[in-house]
């Protein structure tokens, strides 16, 4: 049978530097401690709170209650929206959220009723 390519030309299959594994590994350090910093690098480095969302400092405790209160209501109601769109244990995980979103509302009333009871 006629072979219309020809063959490949004889090459030597190793590479024409020499591996160093003392440099690859140097380089592989460098890499993952740039990547991954260590604990102790992460503590030292101070945090600075993005100021892009940031609460009015003047806003009264009561206000900001209020907020919570409304925002937590507001979670819920999307939480029970979600809630009919599924079935099984992922429901119930988040009827489980939903308790716990019904629970800080409740807490948060409390705040409210101690700061101002009508």
């Amino acid at each position: 049978m006629f072979k219309v390519t020809p063959n490949p030309p004889d090459t030597d299959p190793a590479s024409p530097y020499e591996p160093d594994s003392k440099k690859l590994n140097e380089a592989a350090e460098r890499a993952l401690n740039y990547h991954f910093p260590s604990t102790a690098d992460i503590k030292a480095t101070p945090r600075t709170p993005s100021t892009l969302f940031a609460v009015n400092p003047q806003a009264t405790t009561e206000t900001l209650v209020v907020y919570l209160v409304e925002t937590l209501a507001s979670v819920d109601v999307m939480v029970h929206q979600l809630v009919d769109h599924l079935d099984g244990g992922d429901r119930h995980a988040l009827l489980g959220i939903s308790n716990s979103i019904m629970l800080a509302e409740i807490t948060a009333n409390r705040v409210l009723d101690r700061i101002d009871p009508r």
